[in-house]
């Protein structure tokens, strides 16, 4: 198989990014940090790439200038067990300048989205019960950050 790693282009924060990551996410860290020399298309001595781990993932940030802009069509998806959990996610991301958007996503001070959601979601989703699953779908569409406990009781009706 082939190895396969993200690869998220920022303007000139990559460092400050991968830092921001490594601190929310367990078991991660910074591995390796490569500079731009004298052929540029950067500064000689600026960080060029950071090669990074969140929970054994692995990434790669590169500093490319501001010609590429992140989207929404892209997102990294957080799957939280707890309330708790979700909460702290959707707090340390929209820390220092991001946003919470609808549905649990978050944008990050780097403009990178992040869907941050509860494994409980979508098993509520999956039920062969269409009147469960509607009404959980229709109580989420209404939120920002999941409430759990509103979920379940849209589930139970």
């Amino acid at each position: 198989m082939p190895k396969i790693t993200t690869f998220l282009t920022y303007d000139n924060q990559a460092e400050d990014a991968a830092k921001l990551y490594v601190s929310v996410f367990k078991n991660s860290k910074i591995s390796k940090t490569t500079r731009y020399g004298e052929a540029g298309p950067s500064p000689s001595g600026t960080v060029m790439t950071v090669e990074f781990e969140l929970d054994g993932q692995e990434f790669i940030a590169l500093n490319g200038g501001p010609h590429f802009k992140f989207s929404e069509a892209v997102s990294l998806s957080v799957a939280c067990k707890t309330q708790a959990e979700v909460d702290e996610f959707s707090e340390k991301l929209t820390a220092g300048g991001g946003e919470q958007g609808p549905c649990g996503w978050v944008k990050d001070r780097f403009g990178l989205s992040w869907q941050v959601t509860p494994t409980i979601l979508g098993k509520m989703l999956a039920d062969p019960d269409p009147g469960k699953s509607k009404r959980v779908m229709e109580a989420m569409l209404k939120m920002t950050k999941i409430d759990i406990a509103a979920l379940k009781r849209a589930y139970e009706g």
